[in-house]
């Protein structure tokens, strides 16, 4: 039967198409994760487009005007404000582009929406310093010139918008010749395939594809009741170390009973509660013959992901990081502790300028205050912070000039946004793409200093400093002609693999042997979950066998993800 045509792209289906995007890059986190280069336990593209979107969604939903202009706004206003990672940001960019284009319009024809589609690519493209072919970027700039060709041969917008779908998923399928990194591995860009996920839905919506109810998932109220009553009693105990949390990922699932790609088998309640059973706790599991509702503490999320798929389609997924969360609570304690404390004191001098550190760890987090970092920001790999994160640690210090060190590339375009966005505020982003980076940086901050000799000396401080990380891979694959197994260590110096081994201090004393030469004068040792003293003062006494001359330093990080992270200067 051939669909009614349709001209007129209202402010009703723009909410729906905004708020399907939302649900479907929610439900693909996982999948677009997995589409990490690296097999590292920090393949976040997914869960770093899924929030970004979820925040322009809220703010779209939340907006008293509600004409298209207006609400393309708010959805932009939203993705700016929540972008996560290199991939939120760009996102953010393409909406901004929609909005600058849609601006002062009620209402949308096939060529306004090839009109908003070309602007999101070029101010996409503007935002990149170095655009990169066989990215994100390529999706949008050819989704957004086939808009335009359709646009000129139909005023349909269902009919412009499959022509851009189309486009969409070829470009993304050629991303692999464009980037031979992506083609070595045998993966698709994960931010186009983010990006595809958000075409799609756009599409779905305008043809009477979408199904509605995954906008807005089916309720229960007993188990949402259970869940809050189960967090309550967490967050009660104030004083439990986020390093042990047993299980740190609470992830909620809804899952359609018998429907979907992945379909595999019939629901038999005993059987899904088992083996979720064997991978977490605080488990809840509730279902009528249509729906089952999961709540899990797990450390594999993806694991219970995949569980929901073999037994229906995912209608709803939420993972929230409880270490993060725990911490929360203790810095907000510890904050109220300070404030009570602080009232019948003098007020702390602001420095001149101010420096904020983006870091994961306990320990980091101390050596980082202790070399004169005012404000921190919890988060790094796994846990990119979004721009209002930054935007607010900025804001905290009270300062006038303020330094924000990122500590991860991933996180280089949010700071920069946050940047742009702090409102009386002085900034500059000292470009440290690792932690190593950030702690030698510091060695050139002077607080009395303005805000340019901060930049530059602490710029020049991290420049000469090698910076190595070991962790394990998450999955099979080849990289650089290095043949990966899932459970592998991997020693990465300055972004790239260079040793792989069955054995983490094998890893760590090959990757640490690559990086000392004649000039090494210090190497520092860090070592966190998953790494004990004894190991890492193991790797002090191969670098001193390696060069009597050079001094070590051993410190308990305490960061997540990654046990050991070496420098050497």
């Amino acid at each position: 039967m051939t669909k009614e045509k349709l001209t007129t792209i209202t402010n009703v289906e723009f909410g729906k198409m905004i708020n399907a995007a939302a649900a479907i890059l929610s439900t693909n986190a996982e999948k677009i994760n997995k589409l990490n280069v690296f097999p590292v336990p920090d393949g976040d593209t997914g869960t770093n487009m899924s929030l970004s979107m979820a925040s322009g969604a809220q703010y779209e939903r939340d907006a008293t005007d509600t004409t298209i202009g207006a609400l393309a706004k708010a959805t932009a206003k939203g993705l700016l404000m929540g972008a996560r990672g290199n991939s939120g940001v760009i996102l953010s960019q393409i909406f901004r582009g929609f909005a600058n284009s849609m601006d002062g319009k009620a209402t949308l024809s096939a060529r306004d929406m090839a009109d908003a589609l070309m602007e999101g690519a070029q101010v996409a493209y503007k935002s990149v310093m170095k655009p990169t072919e066989g990215t994100i970027l390529t999706v949008i700039r050819e989704a957004a010139a086939a808009a335009n060709k359709a646009a000129k041969q139909s005023d349909d917008v269902v009919v412009v918008m499959g022509q851009v779908a189309k486009a969409a998923q070829k470009a993304l399928d050629s991303t692999p010749d464009l980037l031979p990194v992506l083609k070595e591995v045998g993966v698709v860009d994960s931010g186009g395939q983010g990006l595809v996920f958000v075409l799609d839905a756009f599409d779905q919506v305008l043809s009477g594809d979408f199904d509605e109810n995954n906008i807005q998932a089916p309720d229960n109220a007993e188990l949402d009741r259970m869940v809050e009553d189960l967090h309550a009693g967490a967050q009660a105990d104030k004083n439990l170390d986020p390093a042990d949390i047993k299980y740190g990922y609470c992830t909620e699932i809804m899952v359609k009973i018998g429907e979907g790609t992945t379909y595999d088998q019939p629901f038999d309640y005993q059987k899904f509660y088992d083996y979720l059973a064997q991978r977490g706790d605080s488990l809840l599991v509730i279902n009528d013959d249509e729906i089952v509702k999961v709540h899990v503490h797990t450390e594999d999320p993806g694991a219970v992901l995949h569980w929901g798929t073999e037994f229906g389609s995912l209608i709803k997924v939420k993972v929230d990081n409880m270490r993060d969360q725990q911490q929360a609570v203790i810095d907000a304690q510890k904050k109220e502790e300070a404030a009570a404390a602080a009232q019948n004191q003098p007020k702390p001098v602001v420095p001149n300028t101010a420096v904020v550190a983006v870091a994961a760890g306990e320990g980091i987090e101390k050596m980082f205050r202790s070399l004169g970092v005012l404000t921190m920001i919890t988060g790094g790999q796994t846990m990119n912070p979004s721009t209002a994160d930054i935007v607010a640690a900025i804001e905290d210090t009270q300062a006038k000039q303020v330094i924000v060190l990122p500590n991860n590339s991933n996180i280089f375009l949010a700071a920069q946004q946050a940047m742009d966005l702090a409102e009386g505020v002085n900034v500059q982003v000292v470009q440290s793409k690792t932690i190593q980076q950030g702690l030698s940086a510091m060695l050139g901050y002077n607080p009395d200093n303005d805000l340019v000799e901060n930049f530059d000396n602490m710029t020049e401080m991290m420049a000469d400093v090698k910076s190595a990380q070991v962790t394990k891979a998450v999955r099979d694959t080849e990289v650089d002609g290095k043949k990966i197994q899932n459970g592998d260590w991997l020693g990465i110096i300055d972004g790239k693999i260079v040793t792989v081994g069955k054995k983490m201090l094998n890893v760590a004393q090959s990757a640490l042997g690559l990086m000392l030469d004649d000039d090494s004068e210090i190497v520092t040792i860090i070592y966190g979950e998953g790494a004990n003293a004894k190991e890492a003062d193991s790797l002090a006494k191969f670098a001193t066998q390696q060069d009597e001359a050079v001094e070590t330093e051993i410190h308990n990080g305490k960061q997540p993800l990654y046990p050991l992270l070496l420098a050497v200067e």
